[in-house]
């Protein structure tokens, strides 16, 4: 069986058109924030993520449409914030055909509050 970090790899080497334009455009802190691709939250791999803000950027293709796909993606969003995180679901398309507006979605989700992390107060 794979580790967590390995099929993390094997992910970031297979991206999609739509993953590869919103790497480049988020890699060195592209939006003042450090973000990771294809970073391990067990028992999911979010498509990037920036730790220090809680953040999860999922890319969603037109795979993510089917009925079963709607389902799943809806539980692990459920199952992420259950463990401190935020996640904004991005369409591939709109990564392609228009990037700037994409990212201002990105800039503002960072400025909003991290949630607490897992056994921590909201204050």
């Amino acid at each position: 069986m794979m580790s967590p970090r390995d099929f993390a790899r094997s992910l970031r080497r297979k991206q999609s058109r739509a993953e590869r334009v919103l790497w480049q455009a988020l890699r060195n802190r592209g939006v003042g924030a450090k973000f990771r691709r294809q970073h391990p939250i067990a028992p999911y791999t979010a498509d990037t993520a920036c730790v220090e803000a809680r953040l999860i950027v999922e890319l969603d293709g037109l795979s993510h449409d089917v009925d079963d796909q709607v389902e799943h993606d809806e539980a692990r969003t459920r199952f992420l914030r259950a463990a401190g995180w935020r996640v904004l679901r991005v369409r591939d398309g709109d990564v392609l055909t228009d990037l700037p507006r994409v990212l201002d979605q990105i800039k503002h989700a960072l400025q909003e509050p991290s949630p607490p992390e897992r056994g921590e107060r909201a204050g």
